[in-house]
């Protein structure tokens, strides 16, 4: 008789669509392959400041409702054409929620928000908002969480943000080493720098590790190096780290790194206390 010592605590494996699959059935359009090129040029020319104008992260906490967020992209985009001059506006398009417990999880891994857990519904359902707001003509911006997700849905992004729950982990170093974007590195929780930096610095160099295909095999991945990570503030430990002898340090500590002054101030988490009737507060005092 075999002991029974493997998966002892898995109660199941469902089958998932693999990337090309859910590529067939969801494909890249004309318009919104050029909408996702044109941001990534546009933003990669900001990041080595041969366009002057500052890039804006903006939209909801995360997406739960497509129609409302479908609203919101338009109302948007319109905005976009209006302050196109001074800046380039990217949607924050989040569709996994990292916990510090429990709770839900987001659009792709919840989608009916019912715990009934269908990933593979919530996959083809967060690429077809994307692919919908691409040809819309608006840029997005995500956190990547799930390392396998970006084989899905990674077409569609123009930015890529790192959470501060992540950012020192190897697993999301190594993939966004590979990833096709740019990639904000959030401060730790503790509002500590080195992390992110670290993070960007290993982002930078190639790495091999283990990741899914397209045709959802198991390989492994072999990079080239990310050149275009940087540090998104957040705050830590419930204070802000805005404020200009904040960023003064910070621009320190990127130079004896040898990186880029790359930086972006997130108006919410802990520099906004958590409190969002605060982030317009903040959204003025790093305008001034």
């Amino acid at each position: 008789m075999t002991a029974h010592i493997d998966n002892i605590n898995v109660t199941a494996f469902d089958e998932m669509p693999t990337p090309e699959e859910i590529h067939a059935r969801l494909p890249l359009s004309a318009k919104a392959e050029k909408t996702v090129s044109h941001g990534r040029h546009l933003l990669r020319n900001i990041l080595d400041r041969k366009d002057h104008r500052l890039f804006v992260v903006v939209g909801p906490c995360s997406i739960h409702d497509p129609i409302a967020g479908l609203d919101y992209a338009r109302r948007l985009k319109a905005l976009s054409d209006e302050v196109g001059d001074t800046l380039q506006i990217i949607m924050r398009v989040y569709f996994e929620k990292p916990r510090t417990t429990v709770g839900w999880k987001g659009y792709i891994n919840d989608p009916f928000m019912d715990d009934s857990f269908r990933i593979d519904v919530g996959m083809a359902k967060a690429r077809e908002f994307l692919l919908q707001v691409a040809e819309i003509g608006l840029p997005t911006g995500t956190e990547a969480l799930d390392p396998n997700s970006p084989q899905y849905y990674g077409d569609l992004i123009t930015w890529t943000a790192i959470g501060a729950r992540t950012t020192e982990s190897q697993t999301h170093r190594e993939m966004s080493s590979g990833l096709s974007t740019p990639v904000g590195f959030k401060n730790g929780t503790s509002g500590d720098l080195g992390v992110a930096i670290n993070a960007i610095l290993s982002a930078s160099k190639p790495h091999s590790f283990l990741g899914l295909t397209n045709q959802g095999r198991v390989a492994v991945v072999r990079t080239k190096g990310n050149s275009y990570g940087h540090i998104v503030l957040r705050g830590g430990d419930g204070r802000p780290n805005y404020d200009t002898v904040s960023v003064a340090m910070v621009e320190q500590a990127l130079a004896k790194a040898k990186l880029p002054s790359n930086i972006v101030v997130d108006c919410s988490h802990a520099n906004s206390f958590k409190k969002p009737e605060l982030q317009p507060l903040v959204m003025a005092d790093i305008v001034n």
